[in-house]
């Protein structure tokens, strides 16, 4: 069994370090770490070494600090194929698994394109590392994709089962449920949410893991076929729209502007 801790990061990122629930387990992973230090100093105030990093996709907060921590510790750096990512080792894409040395651990890899042109999610033990795709409560921009592209890797991630843990790359979630809530207004498990995520936050706490459930719940860019979130995207644009692909495009680019 794995114990999960989230390593703030820059200003909203968190680096997701995996280690046994065992604590005579001395070995830890990581998942997307822009900057070697959090890492660094966690392996050190806790005496672990480091066994394997896995990264989601290429942008520098995501995987800036790869290069340092290998310098130090000669693992294995996963990540996707067709991405530049610095000392990468093992390049994955769906269908793939990262098995983890030392934590009896292995994920499967699902190709999530439409943020960066190869992202990738790494599931397994109930948890997905799912990067700049999947926020709680919302999604990542579309940067090398499309909207048709994103909606899909969406769709995929919305298919595992409602107990999954979701894991992302930063900490947006208050930010997009008021968003959501302009978009979604009668959800009242929107409502719900947000007083949640605001007193775990008001002690300092991440608002994460969510699980996949809640997102197909309360997060706009999974209903995209729901009435509601149908209805504020044709008040947006000002046109009669239904299909799905052009709903997501429209709140995203509301959501840009939001």
């Amino acid at each position: 069994m794995l114990e999960i801790v989230p390593l703030p990061a820059f200003q909203d990122n968190y680096i997701w370090t995996l280690r046994s629930a065992d604590r005579k387990t001395r070995q830890t992973a990581v998942v997307d770490p822009g900057e070697a230090r959090p890492v660094q100093d966690y392996l050190a105030q806790e005496g672990l070494s480091l066994v394997a990093i896995l990264a989601t996709h290429h942008h520098p907060d995501h995987v800036g600090g790869i290069a340092e921590l290998v310098a130090q510790n000669k693992v294995p750096v996963f990540g996707p194929k067709g991405e530049p990512i610095p000392a990468l080792t093992h390049p994955v894409g769906q269908g793939d698994s990262a098995v983890i040395p030392g934590l009896d651990a292995s994920f499967s890899v699902l190709d999530i394109p439409g943020h960066t042109r190869a992202h990738v999610a790494y599931y397994g033990l109930g948890s997905l590392f799912c990067g700049d795709t999947l926020f709680a409560c919302g999604c990542g921009r579309v940067f090398e994709g499309t909207p048709a592209q994103m909606l899909h890797s969406l769709t995929k991630l919305a298919a595992l089962p409602d107990e999954t843990k979701v894991y992302c790359g930063h900490e947006y979630t208050l930010a997009n449920i008021r968003f959501a809530r302009a978009v979604d207004p009668g959800n009242a498990e929107l409502a719900a949410r947000e007083e949640r995520a605001q007193c775990l936050r008001d002690d300092g706490r991440p608002t994460l893991p969510s699980t996949l459930g809640e997102e197909r719940a309360t997060n706009p860019f999974l209903r995209c076929a729901e009435p509601a979130v149908v209805d504020s995207a044709n008040k947006y644009l000002g046109a009669r729209i239904a299909d799905p692909v052009r709903v997501f495009a429209a709140i995203r680019d509301w959501k840009n502007k939001f």
